[in-house]
């Protein structure tokens, strides 16, 4: 006798849904791992910029280079600001979808132990009716070799 899971349709789509959810949750962390490291590289050139210009300045450097610098520091700090917005908009995306990642999870685990209790219903089942066969047995031998 083979085990028949009453709720399988409904376990295997629980899983796709899981593993799409898994899928979704790892694009979403490489999109924040992306834009966070846009963001690292752009304050890394900020800082570079800051320390370029201080050791010129130091040096002497005219007026048109200096509102050179500033007008790039100021665009440098406008792409910062947008990848900061960036940064939180995907590690808000990337929390929700972990979110759905560990709900689909427990959806699933409810199923797992359905089918487990199931299993072992059955199993209880079957050593119920073996030992009901044995005793069967055992009676018929007692009852054959008494007359």
């Amino acid at each position: 006798m083979s085990i028949s899971f009453r709720f399988q349709k409904i376990m295997d789509i629980k899983e796709n849904e899981k593993e799409q959810s898994q899928a979704e949750y790892n694009q979403s962390v490489n999109d924040f791992e992306t834009v966070a490291n846009k963001l690292y590289e752009s304050l890394k050139q900020k800082e570079m910029l800051e320390e370029n210009t201080l050791s010129k300045l130091n040096k002497g450097m005219s007026v048109q280079e200096i509102r050179h610098y500033q007008q790039f520091v100021t665009n440098i700090e406008k792409t910062i600001s947008h990848y900061q917005n960036l940064v939180l908009l995907t590690r808000n995306r990337m929390n929700e979808k972990q979110t759905k990642l560990m709900y689909q999870n427990m959806e699933l685990k409810k199923y797992e132990k359905l089918k487990e209790k199931q299993k072992n219903e059955f199993v209880r089942h079957a050593k119920d009716l073996e030992n009901k066969f044995m005793d069967d047995l055992s009676i018929q031998t007692y009852m054959y070799r008494g007359n």
